[in-house]
């Protein structure tokens, strides 16, 4: 059975790889379509993104292609607002005819069924262009380029007629001008948002622990770093363990900057060999991050513990100490405070 293309997966793909070269910017177009369509959720979907950043939309139901951000709304030419809801309208009926094509395939009967399409390039820092293009239906994957062989892979019987038809129809072959295109297009995008595209903000980094049966799983998060490309690693002494790490995808905050983290497992005696790099554009060098237990008297709670203690004990004092000088008043010991008037 083929692996879920999750929601994590489709936000991976919306960022950037962990790979070699490194990524520069991206250009995403997720494209959604169902064959069940209810309120809030409309036939057809497609959200542009430029790193990460939704910049562009298109939905059935309003039926019009607009802009994310003002810097695309600024930026962009007359009438290119009106060709991309042309382009989506005609996407919507390519989608529609494929989840009625592929349900023929795998014997669907009725019920909800969704298409995934996610769509773009990459400007890689060795100058190159890779191309990104990968189909689901109901989360599951379907096909996907592979920019590596130059060609579709097909996750199983059904999806390996479309292969061939790609082939033979010379889809396949198109791909690298597809992805030219693409950049060309991803080129002034950037131009439009530079100012907001080419700033850097280094992450917040924080590793922490849990022990739990004799395991311990170690985070490090990233927070609040632009742009949406990091790379987060787990090393043992100097050696990197990325086969045992659990990789979140890199999401975006609602300021516009990003968050992400990777996840280990370890036996509870070897802590200390572990570390947490982080590599990042708005670093001036990867950062090597360790996670420092509390000790019991530098943790929270004990020190909430201790201190509304000492405050207990300070107000029962102070109280003894009223009740003794009124004790000597009613006694006559011949002291007699002034008045005073308590301020904070």
């Amino acid at each position: 059975m083929a692996p879920a293309l999750g929601l994590g997966a489709l936000l991976a793909l919306l960022g950037v790889s962990m790979g070699q070269p490194k990524v520069l910017h991206s250009l995403r177009y997720l494209q959604v379509a169902v064959t069940e369509p209810s309120p809030g959720i409309p036939q057809f979907l497609s959200m542009g993104y430029v790193d990460g950043i939704p910049i562009t939309r298109y939905d059935s139901e309003r039926g019009r292609k607009e802009p994310l951000t003002l810097w695309m709304a600024a930026g962009a030419k007359p009438g290119f607002w009106d060709r991309g809801t042309q382009i989506n309208e005609g996407n919507q009926l390519i989608a529609t005819a494929n989840l009625e094509r592929v349900g023929g395939r795998y014997n669907w009967s009725g019920g909800l069924h969704t298409r995934q399409r996610v769509c773009g390039c990459d400007l890689l820092s060795d100058g190159s262009v890779r191309r990104t293009l990968r189909i689901g239906y109901d989360g599951r994957d379907f096909i996907s380029f592979s920019p590596e062989t130059g060609t579709f892979v097909a996750a199983d019987g059904a999806a390996r007629i479309t292969q061939r038809k790609w082939k033979s129809d010379g889809y396949e072959a198109l791909q690298p001008d597809l992805a030219q295109s693409c950049a060309e297009w991803l080129q002034k995008y950037i131009g439009y948002g530079q100012e907001v595209l080419e700033r850097k903000e280094p992450p917040d980094v924080h590793v922490s622990g849990k022990e739990e049966h004799g395991i311990l799983t170690l985070s490090c998060h990233a927070y609040g770093f632009y742009p949406g490309m990091i790379r987060i690693n787990w090393l043992k002494g100097d050696e990197l363990r990325d086969q045992e790490t659990e990789w979140g995808g890199i999401v975006p905050n609602s300021n516009g900057t990003f968050h992400s983290w990777a996840r280990i497992e370890a036996l509870p005696g070897e802590r200390e060999q572990y570390r947490c790099r982080v590599e990042h554009a708005g670093m001036p060098e990867p950062g090597i991050f360790a996670w420092e237990p509390e000790s019991i008297w530098n943790s929270i709670p004990v020190l909430v513990t201790v201190s509304v203690i000492a405050a207990i004990i300070i107000i029962g004092l102070v109280g003894v100490g009223v009740w003794k000088l009124r004790s000597g008043k009613r006694e006559g010991n011949g002291y007699d405070p002034a008045p005073t008037r308590i301020t904070a």
